[in-house]
């Protein structure tokens, strides 16, 4: 009798070599009735338990199940088997859950919105206990999100470590207690070892780090503007909080990669950091570590060169923290191309050989693929020559490397044919904008005339990663949306106005979230502040500015004259600058650059669509054996555009894919407030379910009392969607 996975290897060729989509359909239908038929032979008695012990499902970040109870020919039937509410979700839409959970021992480990850390039994989903980090003090000392767990175990003790705020905390695995004897009574303060003039920095432990035999290695999120501490790599002990080691991603004197930067900019700098996780390969003692652009984001007249090791792959020794190798995906970023995801850890069949492999996704919908301890590229790299840069005093790198292999995920040419043909209005409004911008090829630096981005900002590829199975073939969720760059001159305050003064110091310090129309930025759910007077006292604001608020960090190295003019500037004062007001500010002597970037802003038409045609959003599946796309389907619906016959319009997407050995793949992610589960080897629908809010999230999936679930996160709260507190489990 023909397997399940023979046939539909057999429907895959026919799809190859045909383009009549009526014929494969029915072929499809047919072979897949057969199918079932064989899978009706099938024990369904599985493992009664099956853990999702790591952030992304393994060390290697591969986000896969080898749990098969639920497959293609029940997955109709999943329904809801528990809900749980945090209780403590934002109604006013601020407030998400992007945590992947850990289920270990039939407990599952997750974080509310606002970052508490609870265990529930993960077969009924009653709570077991919760720790606040915070204290209930969350809207003071709060900061960011928590996109995962890190679980460590002796065989006796057994602890969950996370990051909330810039503290990273022991928790005892049963009981919520913290590990006195870790750092200071439980936590360690993230900013040790960043450097004295990193003190006072922002940093926040957004996704987790990895456990390595007694160390915790974490990279850190860190500001992305000016005052931006160091993205060092540090391993601490998992006892006692010590530092262990540190690997500079902004190398020091006489460490690789020093020549890259100018002279002393290691003093100074910031960025270069590993925001998204890590992955880690026990067997060869090497972390992967994917690493952001460097500060300031957008403008790099003060560090020229290749910049290493931001926008970096890189291999390290686990141990000492030591460099093996690396690869440089963009040199002297000035387009925010972080990488965006853990790398997965993967093997591969290559010209008839098994290749153990890391494969790398990216912002700009690249894959790139490397051989795992020497990190030679299993396909050909191309050198571009790219556009240079006409803002004064920058210096864009003039090559950059693009894989050759596989094709990339998403769109990244936005031509007149593109231009939405949603109504007349829609084209129209958007056909000028685009006129208007720098565009036409890729790496266009940042104008002063406004630089079209696709994929945006938030990509392409993000940090939900990408789910692999075991035969090598990439699932990855991809978000179509393009972004406009502009670039605002810094100027004086000629008209001696103090809210002049406050516009300055508002364009370096809170434009790139607020927006040069302080508007807010859904990017990082930031709220707008238009009419701001109407809502809030002047000394509201300065204690949020110097205190911070929510995800907002701390401003206190601005002095009392700087947060005054910020405030006159968002009351719109006409209030004039006295001789002191006139002396430089601290936030004036920090700001070098003679440029701000206008804020993150997406490219909408005049009612807020997408300004490009759809799909707005893609689930793809790439064969990294032989570098080639699979196939390609469209994710999601936008809730605002009334769904006619079959064309969808995808939506952007938070949160990623999950893949399981019953040849599914499980994902929400998007604006419509659904989870969907869909055929591997086709991309074919074939179950939906609502959910109380946006799953933001990268689900899990694990196994209990011999029961197969389905766990996501539905916190909502970005792009408009309200936010949610719940956690909901499917089973059969």
């Amino acid at each position: 009798m023909l397997s399940r996975d023979h046939i539909l290897g057999i429907f895959c060729e026919i799809n190859l070599m045909t383009d009549n989509s009526l014929t494969y359909r029915s072929l499809y239908v047919a072979l897949t009735c057969l199918s079932l038929a064989c899978c009706c032979c099938v024990d369904d008695t599985g493992p009664a338990s099956m853990d999702w012990a790591y952030y992304q499902g393994d060390p290697g970040s591969n986000q896969y199940s080898p749990a098969d109870q639920i497959n293609r020919r029940n997955v109709g039937e999943l329904e809801i088997a528990w809900t749980y509410a945090c209780g403590d979700g934002d109604s006013l839409g601020r407030s998400q859950i992007q945590c992947n959970p850990l289920i270990i021992d039939g407990t599952l480990y997750g974080t509310s919105p606002k970052l508490k850390l609870f265990a529930l039994d993960a077969a009924t989903g009653k709570h077991k206990w919760t720790f606040d980090p915070f204290v209930n003090s969350y809207e003071m000392y709060g900061m960011g999100v928590n996109r995962g767990l890190a679980f460590w175990s002796d065989g006796d003790s057994q602890r969950i470590y996370f990051g909330a705020g810039s503290f990273l905390y022991a928790v005892n695995a049963l009981d919520g207690v913290l590990h006195e004897h870790f750092g200071d009574e439980g936590r360690v303060d993230l900013h040790v070892g960043l450097g004295a003039h990193a003190a006072e920095y922002f940093i926040a432990a957004n996704s987790p780090g990895v456990i390595y035999k007694d160390l915790y290695i974490i990279g850190v999120r860190v500001s992305e503007a000016m005052g931006a501490a160091p993205g060092d790599i540090r391993a601490f002990d998992v006892h006692s909080g010590e530092l262990r080691w540190t690997f500079h991603t902004i190398p020091q004197p006489g460490e690789f990669g020093h020549q890259t930067w100018p002279a002393n900019s290691w003093r100074d700098m910031g960025g270069a950091n590993a925001w998204s996780g890590l992955s880690i390969d026990h067997e060869r003692e090497i972390v992967f570590v994917p690493t952001g652009s460097a500060a300031y984001d957008f403008y790099g007249g003060d560090r020229h060169g290749e910049n290493l090791f931001a926008n970096s792959l890189i291999a390290l020794d686990a141990n000492t923290g030591e460099r093996i190798w690396h690869f440089q995906t963009i040199r002297h970023d000035l387009w925010d191309r972080d990488l965006p995801a853990p790398p997965n850890l993967v093997n591969i069949t290559k010209d008839g050989k098994n290749v153990e492999a890391v494969a790398q996704i990216t912002k700009a919908g690249f894959v790139f693929l490397f051989e795992r301890e020497t990190g030679r590229p299993i396909f050909p790299m191309e050198e571009i020559s790219v556009p240079s840069s006409h803002l004064r005093g920058e210096a864009a790198w003039p090559t950059q490397l693009v894989p050759s292999k596989p094709p990339r995920f998403s769109r990244h040419i936005f031509a007149e044919k593109d231009i939405t043909q949603r109504t007349p209005e829609a084209h129209a409004y958007v056909r000028a904008i685009w006129h208007s911008l720098q565009k036409g090829t890729e790496f266009i630096p940042p104008s002063e005339e406004g630089t079209l981005l696709l994929p945006g900002f938030d990509g392409g590829g993000e940090w939900g990663g990408a789910a692999v199975d075991l035969d090598g073939i990439m699932y990855v969720n991809a978000s179509e949306m393009p972004w406009i760059i502009k670039m605002i001159e810094y100027q004086t305050e000629e008209d001696g106005l103090l809210s002049s003064k406050g516009r300055n110091i508002y364009g370096t310090q809170c434009q790139l979230c607020h927006g040069a129309d302080k508007k807010g930025a859904s990017i990082y759910t930031v709220p707008s502040l238009e009419n701001l007077k109407a809502r809030k006292t002047e000394a509201d604001v300065a204690s949020i500015i110097k205190n911070g608020q929510g995800m907002m960090p701390s401003f206190a190295f601005l002095n009392d004259g700087d947060i005054r003019a910020i405030t006159a500037f968002l009351f719109d004062s006409q209030e004039l600058m006295t001789p002191e007001d006139k002396k430089s500010s601290l936030a004036r002597q920090s700001w070098k650059y003679p440029y701000f970037m206008s804020g993150y802003v997406r490219f909408k038409d005049h009612e807020g669509f997408p300004a490009l045609t759809p799909p707005w959003g893609t689930l793809n599946a790439i064969d990294l054996n032989q570098g080639i796309l699979k196939w390609k389907v469209t994710l999601g619906q936008h809730p605002d555009i009334e769904l006619t016959g079959d064309s969808l319009t995808g939506t952007e997407n938070y949160g990623g894919p999950i893949v399981t050995a019953g040849d599914l793949l499980f994902i929400a992610a998007t604006m419509d407030e659904k989870i969907r589960a869909f055929d591997k080897y086709t991309g074919a629908l074939l179950w939906q379910h609502d959910l109380p809010a946006a799953g933001y999230a990268t689900p899990a999936s694990y196994v209990v009392n011999g029961k197969q679930y389905i766990v996501i996160a539905c916190g909502g709260g970005k792009i408009g969607s309200k936010s949610g507190d719940s956690y909901v489990a499917f089973s059969l």
